[in-house]
């Protein structure tokens, strides 16, 4: 992987461009949210996650050298821990946050239930003669075999922009550790909009919005860009960041686990981007750093 080299007059234009573009879509996505039209939201947000490629473009960083031709040989172990690593650790850290908030587990699934019924899809599924059950089991193995490849091309609208382009900047400014922490803060922050005015992630009735939830949800990027970063700098291709990127974007069942009563805990768990549900993740982002910093 060669080194892409970034001007501080790129690094500016790349910020304002990836930032502007992406808050005005996030600004209009949060209108449609709101409104209740969610079609139309998520089709934005799918746009917004190109905006840091297009960002990368606008301030002409050179694509040449991110890694676009796989050279995987001897690294497939990569690719497993791309693929499986996220849905591994969202596991350790949902079973944490029922251990400790055991009422909070919603063995009807009533969350689920409620709104499949609203989008119609909860009689198409019995009338397939699946139960709720069985639907998630499905959903959990999509999430860990094909799924992550299909959400790999829309990752990679972002995973050029922040570890392609941005990291490397970073880390050749401030060192690989600040780099990434402070990578990890920008892409965090990147979402903000979204987080405030539509509730993205946490919602709006978790335990301190909708302040607390940006800073939380800084913390989660930060041990994701370690991670998605120590991938990439593994395999040197931008495709691996991307499928790991992917792979997190799928594993998401543990949000319809919980009981809508605790709704005002998201800030805490299930989902990985909670403050306990994270923990494991934090974990295997220090043990990175560390024996990085070691070697």
């Amino acid at each position: 992987m060669g080194k892409t080299i970034i001007s501080r007059k790129q690094f500016t234009i790349y910020m304002i461009v990836a930032f502007g573009l992406a808050w005005i879509l996030e600004i209009i996505a949060s209108i449609f949210s709101n409104n209740g039209n969610e079609m139309v939201f998520v089709i934005i947000m799918m746009i917004t996650m190109f905006m840091p490629f297009m960002a990368t473009l606008i301030a002409r960083i050179p694509l040449k050298g991110m890694g676009w031709v796989p050279h995987l040989k001897g690294k497939i172990r990569y690719v497993f821990f791309a693929l499986w690593m996220p849905a591994l650790l969202s596991i350790i850290g949902g079973v944490l946050f029922f251990i400790i908030f055991p009422k909070a587990f919603d063995p009807e699934f009533l969350t689920l239930c409620g709104l499949m019924e609203a989008a119609g899809a909860l009689e198409q599924l019995e009338s397939l003669g699946l139960t709720i059950p069985i639907y998630i089991l499905i959903s959990s193995i999509q999430a860990v075999t094909f799924a992550p490849f299909l959400n790999m091309f829309t990752a990679l609208g972002e995973e050029v922009g922040w570890r392609g382009a941005l990291y490397p900047y970073l880390k050749e400014k401030l060192g690989v550790t600040k780099g990434r922490v402070v990578g990890g803060v920008i892409w965090g922050s990147w979402h903000w909009p979204i987080m405030i005015l539509a509730g993205y992630e946490y919602g709006k009735e978790y335990i301190g919005a909708p302040v607390l939830g940006p800073i939380v949800f800084c913390i989660c990027t930060v041990m994701m860009g370690i991670l998605f970063d120590y991938v990439y700098e593994k395999t040197e291709t931008i495709w691996l960041p991307s499928l790991m990127h992917g792979a997190a974007n799928a594993f998401t069942i543990f949000i319809y686990l919980s009981k809508p009563e605790y709704a005002d805990k998201a800030i805490l768990g299930p989902a990985y981007i909670g403050i306990i549900s994270m923990i494991p993740m934090i974990i295997v982002a220090v043990i990175i750093c560390v024996k990085q910093k070691r070697n």
